[in-house]
């Protein structure tokens, strides 16, 4: 899978860093937590894997800080409001 440019986006982390991935994301305005989402698209191979076992992985990069607070969703308005 990987993260992917959605309506709404307004910001890309890690756009001149060809060690990472670029992230697409939309930072939430006003928000007091620094909101940032991003979306990701699976390939046909994986949308098979996640409709049999129902388990999605996530991996996390924390450079030994604190771990930040994650959510995952597959509908786009539990966390972008019109």
């Amino acid at each position: 899978m990987k993260p992917i440019k959605f309506k709404g986006t307004n910001a890309t982390y890690a756009k001149d860093q060809p060690e990472y991935l670029s992230l697409p994301l939309f930072k939430v305005p006003g928000s007091p937590e620094g909101d940032v989402v991003c979306c990701w698209k699976l390939t046909g191979w994986e949308r098979v894997k996640l409709l049999f076992t129902g388990r999605l992985w996530l991996s996390l990069w924390t450079f030994h800080k604190p771990l930040t607070p994650h959510r995952l969703s597959v509908h786009k308005r539990e966390f972008i409001k019109k």
